[in-house]
């Protein structure tokens, strides 16, 4: 039987929401173990001085647990 968690993280990238996702990935695979997928839950943008300055996403990372 396989067993996976959820867990709901946010990612910030300066140069695309792409690069925001993929940054967001490789930083939940130092911490969690076997992680198999992900989808994104939301999307925005950062906006300074009236130009948009980061793009942000929500992600919702599904990881199995192990024993």
């Amino acid at each position: 039987m396989t067993v996976a968690r959820i867990s709901e993280i946010s990612s910030v990238s300066s140069k695309s929401f792409e690069d925001a996702i993929v940054q967001g990935i490789e930083r939940a695979n130092k911490t969690l173990k076997n992680v198999k997928g992900a989808w994104v839950k939301d999307q925005e943008v950062i906006i300074e001085n009236g130009k948009v300055s980061g793009y942000k996403v929500i992600l919702k990372v599904t990881f199995v647990l192990t024993d």
